[in-house]
Parts: structure tokens; sequence; C-alpha cells
């Protein structure tokens, strides 16, 4: 059977998601953030387009980072999550049957019981189309939110992370998968001998268990990560199944691919186990000009300030005051992602500007051009071993799906590309097909 790519839309619950002036844009839709009414028709045509899921970035917390406040957050129209996605994703699981369902949590600020009880009981509900986009957080600002100083060191946070997946591991199979008996005539409901306590204690994490949830009908939820750092790669190729990748050109999302994908054998897993997806976004037109013309237009409704709040936040450094005297790992200390880092440099030497004004340009790997234009090079992507898929980001929201979903889709199921069907019912098994 021949590859097929894997698409998952990156959602996030407010005005917008990677593009400073997107929430601008005549087609942004802004009257319904927190309506319910927007994520469910957005489920729905994600999954009449055959997308594999949906997963929703998220923060616990206002970004305050940029100039020592969230005034050019809030001003500006800021990546703010304004609702809870575990509130949200239950409604767009009523509404759906296949669409995957990923939700945003962290390692760091919530203990393996908590995370354990809630993903697989969606994961039951949803009947196996749950994903969990492991984080161990990057700001300060969400560590006090949950009553910490501050975040722990990077490499300490991963060690934590190990421990809490493993202990969640323990929790999701505390359920053998035929202890139910349900035999009313002798009064027995499940097999005491089939449920299990977790018994785990590390250094990080204790939990005894059992969980009281059966499993799901794909096991427990799909483990989806994002790290770019040296300890976040070994930590994506022991437990990842997805990975949001989000480097910006060719030459360098072949090197991650072939050197996350040779790391898995390490813990007895093959390439196969581990789908590792390119973060993009695309402006599409009826021609390549006017696709261009386009994405002029939405540049022009940027706000600088926006921009560089958006690298300030990503970073864990104000870029307001960051003048390039140091390297900005340094300056980043226990914050920031090491990923948006590396793509701001990649821009910075590409583009033969500072890192600062770098930053203004963001950190998206976007695609521009007709139909036939963006198909073309997301298969070439695709086929020259740089990714598996591609996480779809908007510019604009919703129309940016709408646009791809309408035209870019069928050309790449034209090109048996993409699924016309699915071929599970559940995430694990749309990402294994």
């Amino acid at each position: 059977m021949a590859r097929k790519m894997h698409l998952v839309a990156y959602l996030k619950t407010g005005p917008t998601a990677m593009h400073a002036g997107g929430w601008r844009h005549p087609q942004a839709r802004l009257d319904d953030i927190l309506e319910p009414s927007r994520y469910v028709a957005l489920a729905k045509r994600l999954e009449e387009a055959r997308f594999d899921g949906c997963f929703f970035a998220d923060l616990f917390g206002l970004y305050d980072i940029h100039g020592g406040g969230f005034d050019a957050y809030v001003r500006n129209g800021g990546q703010i999550s304004f609702l809870d996605p575990m509130v949200v994703l239950p409604v767009m699981a009523a509404a759906t049957s296949r669409l995957g369902l990923g939700a945003t949590l962290s390692t760091t600020l919530f203990n393996p019981y908590h995370l354990a009880r809630s993903l697989l009981s969606l994961d039951v509900l949803s009947k196996g189309r749950v994903a969990w986009n492991i984080v161990t957080s990057a700001t300060d600002l969400e560590a006090q939110n949950f009553g910490l100083e501050g975040l722990p060191e990077k490499n300490a946070r991963y060690d934590r992370a190990d421990e809490v997946v493993e202990a969640i591991m323990k929790l999701w199979n505390s359920w053998d998968p035929d202890a139910f008996v349900l035999d009313k005539e002798r009064g027995i409901f499940a097999d005491p001998s089939k449920v299990h306590y977790a018994n785990y204690a590390g250094e990080w994490v204790r939990t005894r268990g059992p969980l009281s949830i059966p499993q799901s009908a794909q096991g427990h939820p799909v483990l989806m990560q994002a790290g770019a750092s040296e300890r976040g790669r070994e930590f994506a190729a022991r437990w990842a199944e997805v990975v949001f990748a989000a480097q910006r050109g060719k030459a360098e999302m072949q090197a991650f691919y072939t050197d996350l994908k040779g790391r898995t054998e390490r813990y007895g897993r093959t390439a196969r186990d581990l789908a590792i997806l390119v973060q993009t976004s695309c402006v599409i037109g009826e021609t390549d000009s006017i696709a261009e013309e386009r994405k002029a237009y939405l540049d022009s409704l940027v706000i600088d300030e926006l921009s560089l709040a958006s690298a300030s936040s990503s970073l864990g450094v104000d870029m307001t005051r960051y003048d390039g005297s140091k390297p900005i790992e340094a300056a980043m200390g226990n914050q920031g992602m090491q990923g948006t880092a590396d793509l701001i440099r990649q821009y910075s030497s590409a583009e033969k500007v500072d890192f600062r004004q770098a930053a203004k340009h963001g950190t998206t790997n976007t695609l521009v051009g007709s139909p036939k234009t963006v198909a073309d090079q997301l298969e070439d992507l695709f086929t020259s071993g740089a990714c598996d898929g591609f996480i779809l980001s908007p510019l604009v929201a919703p129309a940016s799906y709408e646009e791809f979903c309408n035209s870019v889709v069928p050309e790449l199921q034209r090109r048996g590309l993409f699924r016309t069907e699915y071929e599970g019912r559940t995430l694990r098994e749309h990402l294994r097909s």
C-alpha cells in the first residue's frame, strides 16, 4: 500500500494561532470564539476532509513577559487561550466519529493521576480518538499560577516528565481489556484479578492506583510531543507517537527527521512507531500571483509589537530588553522553547538580519501558491524524507482551514498522497495506516 501523508490541524481557543495580523483579516471570525458552534463546525469540516486529527495548543496563564506586562498581547490580539480545551474537546467529540482530538497538558504542573484520569475518560467516551500533547511548560508565569516559584531546570523537567509518563502508562493499564464479565445471574460485574495497582514510586512522582477507568478502544491516548532540544529529542524517541516538528528549511527538516527516527531503536521501537509532522501554514489563491497578493495583504495587517511580543513569549525573554550581547539561550535560562530559538536563528542566517529583527517575522513555515503549487511543495517534503505529514496552522481562522480542505486536500487525494476515506476508527489506527 502506498504511503499516505498525515494531516493534523493546529487549534487555539482564541483569535489567532500563528500570524500576528491574522485576526484583523476580513475573513477572520471573532464573534464566535466563545461559542460551541465554532468548534463543532470546525471539527466536522476537518473530519469531512479526512484529517487524522486536531489538537489545541494551550498556555496555563496569560503571557506577560514582553515589556513586563500583558498589554501588547491583550491590546493587539495575541495568542490567548480563552477556554480550557479539555472542556471544548468533548463538544467536538460528540459532533464527530473519526477525527482525532488532542489536548496540551503539562507534566510539570499536573500530577499523573489527574492527567491519566482526564485523558483516558475522554479517550473512552470518544471511542479511542484522543491524543495528549505532552509539554513540560516553558514559562515561569505558568509555574507561578500553580503555586511554584518558577520552573525547574529544563533537563529536570524532562526527568520528571519521563516519570510522569511511566506512572500514567501504569495507570492506563490498571484494567485488562477483558476485565468486564457483566454476568447478572452470577452477580459478577468484573473480574478483580484483572484490575491492578500501579504502585509507582519515582524521584519526582508517586501514585498508587488503580485507575477506575477501563482501557479505551485504542488502549490509551496517543502520545504527542514537540521538543527540539537534545533532551526533548530523547524524550520523543522514547515515548512519542506523533512529533510536532518546526524546522524552517527542507534540509533542516530532513536532518531532524533522520536524527529522530534513528533514535527510536534505542528504546525498542521502530521508525514506523513515530510520525513526524512539520508545522506548516498555507496561503492559497486561484493562481500563484493571487496567492502572493493575498500573502502581502495578510502581512500588511501585522502589528510589529505583537510579533515581537509573541517571540518574547515563546523564548521566555523580553525582546524589548534583549540587545544580542549574549546568546539567546543564556538569556532564556529555564524558560522558553529551544525550537523557537532555532527557527529564529535559521531565519536570521537565511535573511542576513540580526536575531531581534528575525524574531519579528514569526516562526511559521509558510507555503504560498495555487492549490497545485502548494500540493507540489507538500508532496516534495513528504517524499524526500523530510516528514510523514503536516500540522496545519491557520493564518486566518477558520478560513485557512476551509481553503485548504476545499482546494488542497482534493489535489492531494487525486495524487494518491492522502486518504479519501478513513480506514480505521481510532486515532492510532489513522496514524498507522
